[in-house]
């Protein structure tokens, strides 16, 4: 079973390495969406997976990091792509969430990424 748990924040970035006069090179930002995904069975009385709360918790201080910042000051984020960020998030995330199974990041309504590890 798989469930998640989505998050909203807003970021300012650019991208360094793409190629000159790209659009993605100017200062701009995002309302980024969030998912956390983490995976197991049923347990017994509960019948969850986990605690949509402990995910939320697990998540909080990453989500301070991120949210009305710009994501290029922070450091493993000097290219912020939303393949890097999801990365960034999944290695920050697992020793905490040990269940994580897959971090998504949506860049915007049309456009994301997803890491799995």
């Amino acid at each position: 079973m798989e469930i998640f748990k989505a998050f909203t924040l807003e970021a300012a970035h650019r991208l360094p390495n793409v190629p000159e006069g790209h659009k993605c090179a100017r200062l701009h930002g995002h309302s980024f969406r969030v998912e956390i995904r983490v995976e197991g069975e049923l347990q017994p009385g509960t019948e969850w997976v986990m605690d949509y709360a402990d995910i939320k918790a697990a998540f909080e201080p990453l989500y301070r990091q991120l949210d009305h910042h710009y994501l290029n000051e922070i450091e493993g984020l000097e290219n912020p792509t939303s393949e890097r960020l999801a990365v960034w998030i999944w290695e920050r995330l697992k020793p905490a969430l040990p269940q994580l199974s897959e971090v998504v990041v949506h860049e915007t309504c049309t456009s994301g990424c997803r890491y799995r590890g």
